[in-house]
C-alpha cells in the first residue's frame, strides 16, 4: 500500500521557505474510505419538520427492537430500519423495515447507509462481557473492527452517529464509588478495552474530522421482554424469569456485589435525547447515565415483597464475579442532568412492580394455555 507525505509551508510569509510535514494520508486509490488529511465532516442537517433517516445495527440485541419502536413513534415507521445478521422473529419482521447488515462487511454498510438515505446511525452490534470473554478472537473483530468499519461510513456520509459504551468501560484501578465521566480506564475483559476503544475513536473522530459522535455508558439494563444476553449485569433480567415462574433464584453474583442499574425505558429515552440534544449543550461526546445502584441481595429483598416465597441462592461464578468486582458500584452521571437534562424515571421499588407484573402476567397466560 503506497503511502504519501503531505507538506505544508510554514509562517506568514510564503518567502519563509520553511516545510513542516503535514499528517501522512494513506493513498487508496478509488477506495471510498479514503479521506483527506484536511477533510471537515459535518453531520448530515434536516429542517424541522423533516425527520433523520435511522439505521440500528445489531438491532435484535436486548435494546435495538425497543429503540427501533421508540423511534418509529417519533420519526415514522418507514424512517428507522432494523438490521441485524440474523434472521428476525416474525413480528419484528412485521414492524417496520428490517434488512441484513454485517457491520464487518464495508461494502455492505456503505451500500445500505446510500440507498437508504441514512442520517442517523445507532451502532448496538457487539460481544458482551462474558460472551467476549469466551470467544475474544470474535469479540475482537466485532467490536473493534466492525467499530471502525462503522467510523468510517458515518465520516464519509456525515451521519450523527450513537455508539453505547458501559460500565465495563473501566477496570480496577477506577474510582468505583462514585465513578465519574473523566478517570483512568484500565478494564480487564476484551469488552471493556473495545468499548474503551471506542470511546477514544469516536471523539477522535469528532475532533479531527468533525464527525457528530455520541456516546452514553450504559449500566446494567434491565428489560422485561427480552432474554439475558451473556451479560455480568443479567442476574438482574434472570431474577425476574425464575421468581415469576419458579418463586427462587440462584445468583451468580455474591450478594453484596453493588452495580449501577437502570430500566430499559429510561435507557432508551436517554439515547434519544442525547441524539436530539443541540451540539453546543455538549460538553463532552461520551457521558455517564444511570439510574440506581443496588446488591443482588437489595433487589431480592425488594422481590419478596411481592413474591412472599420466594428464595435466592448464590453458586459464585467465579469468571463473572472478578469482572463485576472491577466494575463500577454507582455511577456519577451529574454532567449528563446538567448539559442535555438528563433525569431518570425508575427506581428500584417501580423496576420490580413493572417487571414482576410483566412477568407474572405472562406466567399466569401461559398456565392457563
Amino acid at each position: 500500500m503506497l503511502f504519501i507525505r503531505m507538506l505544508r509551508r510554514v509562517g506568514q510569509s510564503p518567502a519563509c521557505g520553511c516545510w513542516t510535514p503535514a499528517l501522512p494520508v494513506r493513498f487508496l486509490g478509488i477506495s471510498p474510505r479514503q479521506i483527506p488529511a484536511d477533510a471537515n465532516f459535518h453531520s448530515a442537517s434536516f429542517s424541522d419538520t423533516d425527520h433523520p433517516r435511522v439505521l440500528i445495527t445489531g438491532g435484535l440485541g436486548q435494546l435495538g427492537v425497543g429503540l427501533a419502536n421508540l423511534l418509529r413513534k417519533r420519526f415514522g415507521k418507514d424512517s428507522v430500519i432494523l438490521s441485524d445478521i440474523r434472521k428476525p422473529p416474525d413480528h419484528v419482521f412485521h414492524s417496520g423495515p428490517f434488512i441484513y447488515s454485517d457491520i464487518l462487511d464495508y461494502k455492505n454498510l456503505r451500500e445500505i447507509v446510500v440507498n437508504n438515505r441514512i442520517t442517523w446511525l445507532f451502532h448496538y452490534s457487539a460481544l458482551l462481557s462474558a460472551v467476549g470473554e469466551a470467544n475474544v478472537p470474535l469479540a475482537r473483530a466485532v467490536n473493534i473492527t466492525g467499530l471502525h468499519n462503522i467510523l468510517d461510513v458515518a465520516a464519509e456520509h456525515n451521519l450523527r452517529l450513537f455508539v453505547p459504551s458501559t460500565i465495563g468501560a473501566f477496570g480496577p484501578t477506577s474510582p468505583r464509588n462514585p465513578t465519574p465521566d473523566l478517570c483512568i480506564q484500565r478494564p480487564r475483559t476484551i469488552y471493556g478495552v473495545s468499548k474503551v476503544h471506542a470511546e477514544l475513536m469516536g471523539e477522535y473522530y469528532h475532533y479531527r474530522y468533525g464527525l457528530d459522535f455520541r456516546c452514553l455508558r450504559y449500566p446494567g439494563i434491565i428489560s422485561a421482554d427480552s432474554q439475558p444476553g451473556g451479560g455480568t449485569t443479567d442476574y438482574a433480567v434472570q431474577i425476574f424469569h425464575d421468581a415469576a415462574k419458579h418463586g427462587k433464584f440462584e445468583c451468580n453474583l455474591e450478594a453484596h456485589t453493588r452495580l449501577p442499574m437502570m430500566y430499559i425505558d429510561d435507557c432508551l429515552r436517554a439515547t434519544l435525547e442525547v441524539m436530539e440534544a443541540p451540539a453546543e449543550s455538549l460538553s463532552m461526546r461520551t457521558y455517564n447515565v444511570s439510574a440506581m445502584s443496588f446488591t443482588p441481595e437489595e433487589l431480592a429483598q425488594e422481590v419478596l415483597k411481592h413474591v412472599p416465597e420466594f428464595q435466592i441462592t448464590y453458586n459464585v461464578d467465579a469468571v463473572r464475579q472478578a469482572i463485576a468486582d472491577s466494575w463500577p458500584m454507582k455511577f456519577d452521571d451529574s454532567n449528563a442532568r446538567k448539559d442535555w437534562g438528563w433525569k431518570h424515571d425508575f427506581d428500584l421499588p417501580e423496576l420490580v412492580t413493572t417487571m414482576l407484573n410483566f412477568h407474572g402476567s405472562e406466567t399466569r397466560v401461559a398456565q392457563a394455555n
